[in-house]
């Protein structure tokens, strides 16, 4: 009866916000309703299995914008994306170094929380780097909850006039389509399994790969109908959401402010780059600010997609950003720690 009560709410949220056209409705709306949902009721846990295949199934979703023509863009404008990775990691260590003096939390725990990049990936390093993951999850979430209301917005206003977006395709009226159709879930369920433990953000990235490659090269045509793509983002968003519930507020409620402000300095702080990104890579403000914007790279692209933004930019700025906190995450975590009061 849980499910189902949940369920009925998402399902009700998410018609809500399509009602309005707010982008992501179908991650946004789930996840707002499971914040809520297990703030107030809790006892509900999404298995961390259908997380994966929610982000196999994204994964597959991206590999189907990366044309080659897209590809042959991001590796002409390589310098520029290693500038924008560079930026936002500074003003990461900047906000990390203002929270540790002034917010109350310890050095290492408030660097792994500043730290822009795949939310789970962060937390996992953070545990092994003796940090505490509790607060370390609760201020990656605080953050992704943040960036995506407010990318949302920002995306809705402004909106994008590319040809990047994703035109849900109908299930299958031929043999042959629900044979294509089955040959996309397969790449992304492989994808998950052959990479989930391997790379950073596996999950996601190895259907990216994986599907790409199939699909360059005329193996597959990747199918992924409307009704698909909801549950995908749902699962997502269902399985953010949940992860906050009383004991997790009670852990940061000293904070919580300090984190919310550190969330919104940094949120600021990348759009203002992405103005200057804009500029250099001649694209449009609302795909620099999802490129740059401290969010995680799932969410991100997903609102990228629903807006018609440069996919394969915003993907490609997300990921390069993800592998260099991955390469330099610890040292930004000691050096950040170095600011902390005794």
């Amino acid at each position: 009866m849980r499910w189902l009560v949940l369920a009925l709410a998402c399902l009700l949220a998410n018609r809500l916000l399509a009602l309005v056209h707010m982008p992501a409705g179908g991650f946004i709306g789930p996840m707002a309703v499971s914040i809520v949902y297990g703030v107030g009721i809790g006892g509900l846990r999404l298995p961390r299995v259908a997380f994966k295949l929610g982000q196999g199934v994204i994964g597959v979703l991206i590999a189907q914008t990366l044309t080659l023509g897209v590809l042959m863009q991001i590796l002409a404008a390589w310098p520029v994306m290693l500038l924008a990775t560079a930026i936002t990691l500074v003003l990461s260590v900047g906000v990390g170094i203002g929270l540790v003096r002034y917010g109350g939390l310890p050095g290492s725990t408030a660097a792994w929380g500043t730290t822009p990049g795949a939310a789970a990936a962060m937390v996992a390093m953070a545990e092994e780097n003796d940090a505490d993951p509790r607060i370390v999850a609760a201020m990656q979430y605080v953050r992704v909850v943040a960036v995506v209301l407010i990318g949302a917005l920002v995306s809705h206003v402004l909106g994008a006039s590319g040809g990047g977006g994703h035109q849900a395709t109908p299930w299958p009226g031929e043999v042959a389509g629900w044979g294509q159709l089955a040959a996309t879930l397969a790449v992304a369920g492989l994808g998950v399994w052959l990479f989930d433990r391997r790379l950073p953000a596996g999950a996601l990235l190895g259907p990216v790969m994986l599907g790409c490659l199939l699909s360059l090269t005329g193996v597959i045509t990747i199918v992924l109908p409307g009704p698909l793509l909801e549950l995908a983002y749902a699962a997502l968003g269902i399985y953010v959401g949940l992860r906050f519930d009383r004991e997790t507020l009670r852990n940061i409620a000293r904070s919580l402010g300090a984190m919310i402000i550190a969330s919104l300095t940094l949120i600021a702080l990348c759009a203002l780059s992405a103005v200057a990104i804009t500029w250099l890579m001649h694209t449009e403000f609302v795909t620099a600010y999802l490129g740059t914007s401290p969010g995680g790279l799932d969410s991100m692209t997903i609102i990228a997609i629903d807006t018609h933004a440069d996919v394969g930019l915003v993907v490609a700025l997300q990921t390069l950003r993800l592998f260099t906190v991955v390469m330099v995450g610890p040292m930004m975590a000691r050096f950040v720690a170095r600011f902390a009061r005794p």
